[in-house]
């Protein structure tokens, strides 16, 4: 198996240390990420800070994405965009998922209409050594892009984020997107120890990714595992389950809330929650009371209103995000983040966003 990530202070000492009470402590949205009183139910939305931003295309103009994830001040800009404009609870960190792959070594490059893509791809115990672990030092411009940003946003927390290992993983076999995993799969069931090692090496990597953000100033993070909707609960138990752990309790000494999320995985919500996240993402396709009773006890919820649903006329907007407040409140309310129940589209009319935060903020107003 490959070392672990490098010991935290916490880890350390043994004992688990409150999070930083910085200016964004007492933020609605760390409150009611911790299941304190909130005056209003927080929001903020994945992809916030992209393509549906005229702003945002403006500054990305001949700019190619991984190199945009690279420059500090304006991984700044990208970031307060939305922030400014909408006036969300939260701000998410501009990066992506494949960044610490390439800085670990790894020949990735993200392809306008297709995503990333792999050179090379990963399929045999020879092709593992190219994951080495993760150094700060491999990553300067994320400590000095979120420092930036922590100045910057004041009172307004940030969230930083990495991918999970099961969705790192699929790039890395398949090579790029896929719609069936086949590569995927065929490791994970045939080779049931080279795939252990992977997602084991990818998990120290996304663990030591989110610690760097952390360490410069992130106030909560999200691991990502959007394509572990793909799995049967039982292979996601054996095969990713141990991976997904490994990256919550590398961070879990921060004292920062943890939120993890992923597309189509309504039969995983349980087992999400027991990788060690403090906040379970939704999508749309679940109700939240149904998703409250699969994840259990203790935790929070964050979703869920269908991305769809913003092209729809602004009282239509309202009604839907309406029945997400209330399914909330009738499950306690204080312990929801508001948020779509997936990323944000290019082609959605920004304004529509803006209206819907202020909304969200009066019709939740307690």
């Amino acid at each position: 198996m490959s070392e672990t990530p490098a010991a935290t202070p916490a880890a350390q000492t043994g004992q688990q240390p409150t999070a930083r009470r910085g200016a964004a402590y007492d933020s609605v949205f760390l409150r009611a990420a911790r299941n304190e009183p909130v005056p209003h139910t927080p929001v903020w939305f994945m992809r916030q800070a992209g393509r549906s931003l005229p702003e945002y295309n403006k500054v990305r103009e001949g700019v190619p994405m991984l190199e945009s994830c690279m420059r500090p001040e304006l991984v700044k800009e990208i970031t307060l965009q939305p922030v400014r404009r909408h006036k969300v609870d939260a701000a998410i960190f501009f990066s992506d998922i494949v960044v610490p792959l390439r800085a670990v070594g790894i020949d990735v490059d993200i392809k306008p209409g297709v995503g990333p893509v792999i050179a090379d791809p990963v399929r045999t115990a020879a092709d593992l050594q190219r994951l080495r672990p993760l150094e700060p030092d491999d990553v300067p411009y994320i400590t000095e892009a979120v420092g930036l940003l922590v100045e910057e946003l004041g009172a307004t927390p940030l969230i930083g984020f990495a991918g999970a290992p099961f969705t790192l993983a699929s790039y890395l076999v398949e090579g790029g997107p896929s719609k069936s995993y086949e590569n995927t799969k065929a490791m994970m069931y045939g080779a049931p120890e080279l795939w252990a090692e992977l997602v084991d090496r990818l998990a120290v990597i996304s663990a030591a990714f989110l610690q760097v953000q952390i360490e410069a100033g992130a106030s909560a993070v999200q691991l990502f595992d959007s394509w572990a909707g793909a799995l049967a609960p039982d292979e996601y138990r054996r095969s990713v389950l141990p991976a997904s752990t490994k990256v919550f309790d590398a961070v879990a000494g921060y004292g920062v809330p943890r939120i993890h999320f992923g597309v189509n995985t309504g039969e995983l919500l349980g087992l999400m929650g027991q990788a060690g996240a403090d906040i379970v993402g939704v999508d749309w396709r679940v109700p939240l009371n149904v998703a409250a009773d699969r994840v259990g006890p203790g935790k929070g919820l964050q979703g869920n209103l269908d991305p769809a649903v913003l092209y729809a006329p602004t009282r239509v907007v309202e009604t839907k995000a309406r029945e997400v407040l209330h399914a909330a409140q009738a499950l306690g309310g204080s312990h929801h983040i508001f948020n779509l129940g997936h990323g944000v589209m290019p082609t959605m009319d920004p304004d529509a966003l803006t209206r819907l935060v202020a909304f969200v903020h009066e019709a939740s107003a307690r």
